[in-house]
This record gives C-alpha cells, structure tokens and sequence, in this order.
C-alpha cells in the first residue's frame, strides 16, 4: 500500500523517515519529494509497504505524531490517472 506523509520537516531525511515506518512493518521504499529548482524537500514523503496490515498499522500510529519536529499527517495515497496531453516526464 502506498502512504502519502505530509507536514514533513525540511530536514527530514530519508532514512530517518524508512525507520520510523519500519517500527509498523516492512517498506518497499520511500521517497522524499524534492524542489528541483531549490532541491530542498518540498515538505512530503511516499512511503510504500507491501503488507496491507502493516500500512494501516502504520497509518493510525503514526498520523499526528511527531518526526524533526514537524507532526506528521499520514493516509492512504490516492492513485490519480495520467491526464491525455499531459506528459511532464
């Protein structure tokens, strides 16, 4: 399952972000997403967990709790389809 993480702080890093989703269960992988112009972190993550359960785990615990000071809002992440004419790869 895929998690989006909001209200990440600017100094969180990627590891830091894995081993707090590790304490819930196994992760596929994590990506902070970066400002290509500033390459600072824009202030949101992608965590995937390939067990359901372990997300979900992972969603009640971790939502509103606290990572570089910053409280973090974690849910499912909606799948949103490639708009026709729209290709920004």
């Amino acid at each position: 399952m895929k998690l989006l993480v909001r209200n990440l702080s600017r100094d969180t890093t990627k590891a830091a972000l894995s081993a707090l989703f590790s304490e819930c269960g196994s992760v596929q992988s994590c990506n902070i997403v970066i400002d290509k112009a500033s390459g600072l972190s824009k202030g949101f993550a992608f965590v995937e967990m390939p067990k359901v359960g372990e997300a979900k785990i992972a969603i009640n615990k971790l939502n509103n709790a606290s990572l570089d000071g910053a409280k973090l809002r974690v849910k499912k992440a909606e799948v949103k389809l490639a708009e026709p004419g729209n290709n920004d790869d």
